[in-house]
């Protein structure tokens, strides 16, 4: 089946009886006795009018009950109607005994059928047990009826109303299924859009959190290698002109390709304008390396690689690995002093594994130094490939800094 087809929207009429239907329901609810007092007037003026008109002697057993009895009879078996929503049972329990009196005395009102509105409230409203004693309540005046005037079988008299206390409660628990459904879907349809903004909200956080990853390390190694350049520079600018103006030519060429990046990261936040795409710089990979190790050799920290086996790995762990050097050698850069060299190894033969280590004597024995907010960023995105990063100081007596990334094989898809 075409997805696009169950998502249709509903016809217009159908969208406008439902939205009729709600509005309506809703203002039952705030103003009840707008409808109570009108439904109850009708049954109480039908009530009377069978009274009054004489219409109650085609089925009494006795013609001569007093003119007050059934007045009274026909106003406690309809009044009572006004209260059928917010306590039917009550009701229901206190038009028994007007029913049994209109049992007994043979009178016979029409009126007594009102108790099947009851039924239907408490099929409607209360727990299904209560129809037990209802039923009970209900039947009871038709087998006094049948046991004092005997008029017709008893299968007649008490199945008929059997009958209709089993139609009024079935139409009670129809429509309290229905309604039930209804409250349910709703209910549902605000959790998915409340869940929909929350995934939104965590989207956009997680977002957040990646593009301040970006930024730190692009501005970070960036702003490294050209402070490391600008140092170089201005010793050599009185001793060799042609040096200082390599070291120039080495920053603007950083500081071009730091504000390409930066370029790229924010087209990601700008909302698009145009019906396509743009076209992106894809993120630096493993084949982006020899540029970075060029830069860092050019701001004057040697740095010597190793590599066993072939890469294979895809985009996102590329750049994992690529960052996490980065962040090192930046790290290398700022902390580890003149003199200090680096080595890169890395093993692509089981597992992906990166090590990076620098000879810097700086006197950090526990790296509080090198603790800001790359070692957290790098091992965010080792933890979204299930890898493990490790960051300290090299034992003793060695000296300088040493970083080791593992990253697992890629499970298939």
């Amino acid at each position: 089946m075409d997805p696009v087809t169950d998502n249709r929207a509903p016809e217009p009429l159908t969208e406008y009886a439902q939205r009729l239907a709600h509005r309506v329901r809703a203002f039952d609810r705030r103003h009840p006795l707008l409808w109570d007092l009108p439904f109850t007037g009708f049954w109480v003026t039908a009530a009377l009018i069978d009274y009054t008109g004489g219409g109650w002697r085609h089925n009494a057993h006795q013609l001569d009950v007093p003119g007050w009895l059934l007045l009274t009879l026909s106003l406690g078996l309809s009044v009572p109607l006004l209260w059928r929503r917010t306590h039917p049972a009550a009701v229901l329990a206190a038009m028994v005994p007007f029913a049994l009196a209109n049992a007994w005395t043979g009178a016979a009102l029409q009126a007594a059928l009102l108790q099947l509105v009851l039924v239907y409230h408490l099929a409607l409203r209360r727990p299904l047990r209560d129809l037990w004693w209802a039923t009970a309540l209900v039947l009871g005046p038709v087998v006094l009826s049948a046991i004092r005037y005997g008029e017709g079988t008893w299968d007649q008299q008490i199945g008929s109303q059997l009958m209709s206390v089993t139609v009024a409660a079935l139409i009670g628990v129809t429509v309290r299924t229905r309604r039930t459904y209804t409250e349910a879907l709703e209910d549902r349809a605000r959790r998915l859009e409340t869940e929909r903004d929350q995934q939104a909200q965590l989207a956009t956080a997680a977002e957040r959190a990646r593009i301040a990853r970006e930024m730190h390390d692009i501005i970070g190694h960036n702003l490294s290698v050209i402070t490391g350049l600008a140092d170089g520079g201005r010793y050599a600018a009185a001793k060799s002109p042609e040096r200082a103006a390599q070291a120039l030519d080495a920053i603007a060429t950083t500081s071009r390709q730091a504000l390409t990046e930066l370029r790229r990261l924010l087209d990601v936040l700008r909302e698009e304008e145009q019906q396509h795409q743009p076209d992106l710089t894809p993120q630096p990979g493993l084949t982006d390396l020899d540029q970075l190790l060029d830069g860092v050799r050019s701001a004057g920290l040697p740095v010597s690689t190793t590599t066993h086996g072939s890469p294979s790995l895809p985009p996102g762990r590329q750049l994992t690995v690529y960052r996490v050097i980065q962040e090192a050698l930046t790290n290398t850069l700022k902390h580890a002093g003149p003199d200090a060299t680096a080595q890169i190894e890395l093993s692509y033969e089981e597992k992906a594994a990166v090590t990076i280590t620098d000879t810097g004597n700086t006197g950090d024995t526990d790296g509080t130094s090198r603790n800001g907010r790359g070692l957290p960023g790098m091992r965010e995105r080792t933890a979204l490939y299930g890898g493990t990063l490790e960051a300290g100081p090299r034992p003793h007596p060695e000296q300088g800094w040493r970083v080791r990334l593992r990253l697992p094989e890629e499970s298939p898809q």
